[in-house]
C-alpha cells in the first residue's frame, strides 16, 4: 500500500502514489459532495425527524448532544485506548502496525466500518494525515462518527493540494524537514494515525495516556495533548 500523496521535505508535492485508484474507488455509501445536495434518503431522514419533532417523540436538542457525544467522545475514546496500548506495550504496537483490523479486534473494538482499517505511524521525520477524497470513509469502530469538516469538499480537496496549510488552519506547524504522507481512505480501506507519544509521560500507565489522545491526532490533523494540559 501507499499514501495517496506525500509532501517532502521541500514542501513539493510528488505525483500521485496510491494503489486505490479513483476510478475503481468504490465506496459503499452516498457521496458528500456538497452539504446543499441531499439525498433522497436524506431528504426522508430529515422529513421523518422534522415529523418525529413536531409530535414531541425527538428532542432535537437532546438529539443533538447524543450524535456529539458519539463523535468526539465514545467513539474517539475507543481508538484512545489502541493508542495507548499500542505506547506501553511493544509487541501490540508491531500487531497494531502489520495488522490493524487484527490488533483493534482484540480490544473488541469491531463493526461496521471497521472490517479493514490499516495503522500508520508517525515519526520525528514523518507525519501522516488521513482523507476521504470522494465521500467521508471513516473507521467507525475506533473514532465515531466523522466530524462535519472530515466530509467537506474544501478538506477532501486541499488535504491533498494543500496539507501543510490544512495543518497550519488546524493550528499547528511541522518542521520544514517532516515529510507528510496522506492516505485516501476506501469503502476497502481504511486508516489509523498511531501519533508520536508526548515527551514527559515515562510511568504513565495506558488509562492516563489515553486521555492525552485526541480525535484529531489519529486522523492526522492534530497531535496529542501534553502531559501539563490533563495534569
Amino acid at each position: 500500500m501507499q499514501p495517496l500523496d506525500t509532501v517532502a521535505p521541500s514542501g513539493l508535492s510528488s505525483a500521485i502514489m496510491s494503489n486505490h485508484h479513483h476510478d475503481d474507488h468504490h465506496h459503499g455509501h452516498h457521496h458528500d459532495h456538497d452539504h446543499s445536495e441531499l439525498s433522497e434518503t436524506e431528504l426522508r431522514v430529515r422529513a421523518l425527524e422534522t415529523i418525529l419533532t413536531q409530535k414531541g417523540y425527538v428532542d432535537p436538542a437532546a438529539l443533538d448532544v447524543l450524535i456529539e457525544t458519539y463523535e468526539t467522545k465514545v467513539g474517539p475514546r475507543n481508538g484512545a485506548q489502541v493508542v495507548a496500548k499500542a505506547w506501553t506495550d511493544p509487541a501490540y504496537r508491531q500487531r497494531l502496525l502489520a495488522d490493524g483490523s487484527a490488533a483493534i479486534a482484540e480490544l473488541d473494538y469491531v463493526g461496521r466500518q471497521g472490517e479493514h482499517i490499516v495503522v500508520v505511524e508517525n515519526t520525528p521525520s514523518r507525519h501522516n494525515m488521513v482523507v476521504c477524497t470522494l465521500c467521508s470513509c471513516y473507521p467507525w469502530p475506533v473514532l465515531g462518527l466523522p466530524p462535519v469538516w472530515y466530509k467537506s469538499a474544501p478538506y477532501r480537496s486541499r488535504a491533498v493540494s494543500d496539507p501543510r496549510g490544512v495543518l497550519h488552519d488546524f493550528g499547528f506547524e511541522l518542521s520544514p524537514e517532516t515529510e507528510i504522507r496522506v492516505w485516501d481512505s476506501t469503502a476497502e480501506i481504511r486508516y489509523l494515525v498511531l501519533p508520536m507519544r508526548p515527551a514527559g509521560t515515562d510511568g504513565w500507565s495506558a488509562e492516563r495516556l489515553a486521555d492525552l489522545v485526541t480525535r484529531d491526532s489519529m486522523i492526522g490533523t492534530g497531535l496529542p495533548k501534553q502531559p501539563h494540559e490533563v495534569a
